[in-house]
């Protein structure tokens, strides 16, 4: 009798404790799955999710948004190419937005000032990489601002992230990296970008990362294969200035359908 009643409840012990075990991995299960749920909802009902590889946010549009395409730039509209070199828009990248082209301009620019050297430094450092941003403002207007929250593209001497190749687990350094994100507004859809450059460029070769990096962020997403673009995939010894090659890309991209810029309410079902 002694025996089954200890064999009794030592069953009454095991069941207990294992419903105490699935009550608490069934609360972690939940809580986690809030957590992952909480990370991706957006404040104005759209589904945002983190690239893990490009640090950039794409958002899940509504069935009504259609591409669009805006007019061109009167500074684009008139770019003609009398030397016909051709263009490499095929290499630029379109996004779940479509093309990452600017609609409201002047695009507005803020070179963050560098707080780890001496005054002097830090403005011939902002000089230098504004000399590059404006290199392109014979072709979409462009102008500079003091303050960081008024500004679509900031930039900042920083490092970026350490990079792993593919088919490789051995980091690798980068002289720069651009990024975007999108936001709503007054739901509108717009974008802002943001350019590392290294502390390790100086000289012609900041101007050149300034130059390569903002053509990506005025929405070339993309890289040439000629040494003589300035949107070049690689750093090169003599960096080229903005080739006939560049502007025609750019301006082919400012001729394709995006959502950027655009209204996310359907008007036509408005009444």
């Amino acid at each position: 009798m002694g025996r089954i009643t200890q064999n009794s409840i030592l069953k009454t012990l095991i069941n207990l404790i294992s419903r105490r075990l699935i009550t608490a991995l069934a609360l972690f299960i939940g809580i986690g799955l809030l957590i992952v749920f909480t990370n991706i909802q957006s404040s104005n009902g759209f589904t945002i999710i983190p690239k893990y590889a490009y640090s950039d946010l794409i958002i899940s549009l509504p069935p009504s948004s259609p591409l669009k395409s805006h007019p061109l730039p009167p500074t684009l509209a008139q770019w003609q190419d009398s030397t016909n070199s051709g263009d490499y828009f095929s290499q630029v990248t379109t996004t779940q937005v479509g093309y990452l082209v600017w609609s409201q301009f002047p695009v507005r620019v803020y070179a963050e000032p560098p707080k780890s050297v001496s005054e002097k430094q830090a403005q011939a450092w902002v000089n230098s990489v504004l000399q590059g941003v404006q290199e392109w403002s014979t072709y979409l207007p462009l102008t500079v601002v003091e303050q960081p929250e008024m500004a679509d593209i900031t930039i900042v001497r920083k490092a970026p992230p350490l990079q792993i190749s593919p088919g490789s687990n051995i980091p690798r350094a980068r002289s720069a990296q651009t990024t975007y994100k999108f936001y709503t507004s007054n739901k509108v859809l717009s974008q802002r970008f943001t350019i590392l450059l290294s502390p390790s460029q100086t000289g012609e070769y900041l101007i050149a990362a300034a130059r390569h990096e903002f053509g990506h962020a005025l929405g070339i997403w993309g890289h040439s294969p000629l040494q003589t673009d300035a949107l070049y995939f690689s750093q090169v010894r003599n960096p080229s200035p903005i080739s006939f090659r560049d502007v025609n890309t750019l301006k082919r991209v400012y001729e394709q359908p995006t959502s950027l810029g655009w209204s996310l309410v359907d008007n036509s079902k408005i009444n």
